[in-house]
């Protein structure tokens, strides 16, 4: 019997320590940091990734992430200026808290800070957004020039320049969907949005049209103007043609001027030339010899006194011619006889 209480009070006993060593081993994963409450109050040592022990039962802990991490926070209500209550279906907002500031988050925000630093601000921000913005502004114009995420970012990441949230955590990036409107006012939007897209479709057709008028119009102009060229460019030719033809008779009546020059001048060389030498010949030796070849020429032969005075001497005495006409007759004969034979 007392073996089996010895038994049994050492079975509790490694029941208890199990239980105690279970609740007092804990494991952090990679990238969390953990956090310790010991008796409500918020340890200032916070432990990495691995195995760590605490006192079971009478310090706590919490795991809070280190590394990039997304918050979603779905279904947003945001009444605009005109009164119409949309919803924002979801917005995501990845963010990141550095190590160094686990403490004074924890501390101050609790190890669920991201209720108040991310969820609750979006529904504030958000709210205060389409409070100053009408539907027409949320919806379309301003949500497509990203303006309502660029002022949910400014406004998470303002945290600098108010000490109630200098160690707000790292936003990089904000994801908004397109806001949930109601079902008439969407259907309008819609009409409206068609009726743009054909006005959008119209304005583009004329456009077109004005474009092609204006393509028609240049290739109008673009062939006027090779026309023209082509014009231009024949009639130069044909000036070049008169030119060349001008220059062409020019240039044949310059050598016609010269070779009737060259032949006037010859002509006149030649006459000269004879004139200088005729006025050489006239020697009376020459003219001798010119009337004895004129008389041998002659084949009419006169007989009688009658026989007509052709031959008259210098001193032009008749009876000198008659006595030297015998023997003047004489030679005819004798040169026709030579003739003859």
């Amino acid at each position: 019997m007392t073996d089996f209480r010895i038994h049994s009070v050492i079975a509790v006993i490694g029941l208890v320590m199990g239980i105690l060593l279970q609740s007092s081993i804990h494991k952090i994963e990679e990238g969390h940091l953990a956090v310790y409450y010991r008796g409500g109050a918020l340890l200032t040592g916070p432990n990495g990734p691995g195995y760590h022990i605490m006192l079971p039962f009478i310090t706590t802990y919490r795991s809070v992430q280190t590394t990039l991490q997304t918050d979603e926070i779905k279904n947003v209500p945001c009444g605009t200026s005109g009164g119409v209550m949309i919803y924002f279906d979801r917005i995501e907002v990845v963010n990141m808290l550095v190590p160094s500031a686990v403490i004074d988050i924890v501390r101050n925000y609790t190890a669920d800070y991201d209720k108040t630093l991310i969820f609750n601000k979006i529904h504030h921000e958000l709210n205060q957004f389409c409070s100053v913005h009408t539907l027409q502004e949320v919806y379309i114009e301003l949500f497509g020039e990203c303006v309502c995420i660029k002022e949910i970012t400014c406004s998470l990441t303002a945290s600098g320049s108010q000490p109630f949230y200098l160690e707000a955590p790292l936003v990089c990036a904000v994801r908004v969907t397109k806001p949930k409107i109601p079902e008439s006012i969407r259907r309008n939007f819609e009409l409206m949005e068609a009726e743009k897209t054909r006005l959008l479709i119209t304005v583009q057709t004329q456009k077109v049209v004005e474009k092609e008028a204006e393509t028609e119009r240049k290739k109008a102009l673009i062939e006027a103007q090779k026309v023209a060229q082509v014009a231009e460019i024949h009639f130069q030719q044909k000036i070049m043609e008169k030119e060349t033809e001008k220059k062409i008779s020019e240039i044949e009546d310059a050598a016609f001027l010269a070779r009737e020059k060259a032949r006037a001048d010859a002509e006149y060389y030649t006459a000269a030339k004879s004139a200088e030498a005729n006025t050489l010949k006239l020697t009376p030796e020459y003219l001798e010899l010119m009337k004895y070849q004129a008389i041998a020429a002659n084949s009419k032969i006169y007989f009688g006194q009658d026989i007509p005075n052709m031959f008259v001497e210098g001193n032009g005495n008749p009876k000198s011619l008659r006595a030297d006409q015998p023997s003047v007759e004489s030679d005819v004969i004798r040169k026709q006889k030579l003739d003859s034979n």
